[in-house]
């Protein structure tokens, strides 16, 4: 039976289809398979990425005591068969980790006899072990595979499915960081966007410009090493995860200032910051300044080296003109040379250092001010814009030929919906409400595109993590499930194979049985409903007018 014929039965067959992101192809049959311990076994050289990921998932497996909510009262399943293990082979051991890294996978669990996991990549094999991990439940003193056999065909809609990583904010310690992208890879999500400075801290080690770590970090145990940033990316790679740093400038730079202010503007402008800054404290690099340019590209070359990703962020997002008009030294700058302004200051500064980034043979990606609120144009389309602001931002850059990974602030922001932090001003944030899972997974950022040629250049979606109201204390509740909710759509697509689009109620008991797993699993995912909503699919929708 293909999945397309029996999505309408996930509430009655929650344990064979529970798999969360949904597979893009899924026969089952009506059996069960006894599996007493799960030996997870290679053949041929797979490489050390698969060999690590299976002896992770052979402990996870094997620990585990998992039974989906809904089947809280299902009672000891029989069986038909038994499952000797999985053999897992991939076409090639190359562990190179790019965009467009093929993830894609073929699994087949037989009623009785080993089960297979073929795939063309070792990441497309670590995408297959957790959907088998997903597979197998609690079934009295052992473990079962319900509805066998499975055969699953399955690869992602979009290769870039992420989630953006305010750590400058507040500060996250690595055990917080690991435990985001252990949870990551339990939702097939395969890119960490660490966005590791802002105005109020330089937490990461500077080999070029130690100072700004010594005075910018908040504390010198607040830190990231270099050998902390290395082993952040390989315990994400290790787990099909890209790293890519974000190095916002020249806006979001206040903290530069601490031990650069020759290269600053508008410092720590109060009481009026709202004049200069989105937020406090402001501060932006002095754009008519060549030892801007200079300290930009100097952060370049240090950090293109630490991230090996072929991506770099540069930021670009929430410049301020006020805060480039009114100084002194911008406008001496301008008195000297006429005809330039502002403007023309800004579209030289993002030229020069995104013509250096290329020059280190990285993909400049930027927010989508750098292009739509500057007369700026990049010399390729090869940049990557993220949007933010509204859909027709996605439209617009598609239509201009770029590469668009979205981040919908009324969707994707994960931080909104807690009220104001600001300490006199008892309202709403800027971005409030709080965005359901709900919200999360209706959103579709190949809404109105028509043109294919156009929905290529969509590479995917990321949902953002601000850290103004967030630390390792709430981090998992801020993120999880939602963010799940973001990683089905990006995976699976918004339609099954009949066109069809999937509804919040078909696919919440999924949801809550991978809300559950994850706690299980040592991820402080907050609920989603009462527990006995949980049990009873259907049961708590809003009555129909």
């Amino acid at each position: 039976m293909k999945l397309s014929a029996i999505v309408g039965l996930l509430a009655a067959l929650p344990s064979a289809l529970a798999v969360w992101p949904l597979p893009r192809t899924l026969e089952q049959g009506n059996s069960n398979t006894q599996a007493y311990w799960v030996n997870l076994n290679t053949k041929g050289n797979v490489g050390g990425i698969v060999n690590g990921a299976v002896e992770r998932y052979r402990n996870i497996i094997n620990s585990e005591d998992f039974l989906a909510p809904v089947d809280y009262n299902r009672g000891v399943l029989k069986t038909s068969g038994s499952l000797q293990g999985l053999t897992v082979t991939v076409e090639s051991n190359d562990e190179t980790l790019a965009i467009g890294t093929d993830e894609s996978y073929t699994l087949d669990v037989p009623v009785n006899g080993q089960a297979t996991l073929k795939a063309k990549t070792p990441y497309g094999a670590l995408r297959g072990l957790e959907t088998f991990s997903q597979l197998v439940t609690a079934n009295g003193n052992s473990k079962v595979i319900a509805n066998t056999p499975i055969h699953i065909e399955d690869e992602p809609l979009y290769t870039h499915r992420g989630i953006s990583f305010d750590t400058a904010r507040n500060f996250y310690p690595l055990p917080a960081l690991y435990r985001t992208l252990d949870a990551m890879a339990y939702n097939k999500m395969n890119v960490f966007h660490w966005h590791i400075v802002d105005a109020q801290s330089w937490p990461v080690e500077s080999k070029t410009f130690p100072e700004l770590t010594q005075k910018g970090a908040y504390s010198a145990k607040q830190t990231y090493s270099y050998n902390d940033v290395k082993s952040v990316i390989q315990y994400a790679k290790a787990r099909g995860i890209r790293v890519i740093p974000e190095f916002d400038v020249p806006g979001h730079t206040y903290i530069v200032g601490l031990t650069h202010p020759e290269v600053m503007s508008c410092l720590n402008k109060q009481p009026n910051w709202d004049k200069y800054a989105a937020e406090p404290p402001s501060g932006q690099l002095n754009i008519a300044k060549p030892e801007s340019v200079d300290f930009t590209n100097k952060i370049i070359d240090e950090y293109t080296k630490l991230f090996p990703d072929q991506v770099f962020h540069l930021g670009g997002d929430e410049v301020n003109r006020n805060c480039w008009s009114e100084d002194p030294d911008i406008q001496a700058y301008l008195a000297a040379h006429p005809g330039e302004d502002v403007e023309s200051l800004l579209v030289n500064f993002y030229t020069q250092v995104h013509n250096h980034l290329e020059t280190t043979g990285k993909y400049a990606y930027t927010w989508e001010e750098t292009l739509f609120h500057s007369d700026y144009v990049p010399s390729t389309n090869n940049t990557i814009l993220q949007v933010w602001i509204d859909q027709q931002s996605v439209q617009k850059a598609l239509a201009l030929g770029y590469k668009v990974v979205s981040s919908s602030y009324d969707s994707y922001y994960l931080d909104c919906g807690h009220g104001a932090w600001l300490s006199n001003w008892d309202g709403n944030s800027w971005c409030d409400p709080f965005k359901s899972w709900m919200h999360v997974y209706n959103y579709d950022v190949a809404a109105n595109v028509t043109d294919p040629a156009q929905k290529e250049l969509i590479l995917g979606t990321e949902v953002a993590i601000w850290s103004e109201q967030t630390d390792e204390t709430a981090i998992d509740q801020r993120i999880w499930p939602r963010a799940s909710a973001m990683a089905e759509t990006a995976w699976s697509g918004k339609t099954d194979a009949s066109g069809n689009v999937r509804t919040t109620a078909e696919v919440a008991s999924r949801l809550h049985e991978q809300r559950f797993r994850m706690v299980g699993r040592g991820i402080n995912a907050e609920p989603m409903q009462p527990l006995w909503c949980a049990r009873n699919p259907g049961a708590c929708y809003l009555p129909p007018s």
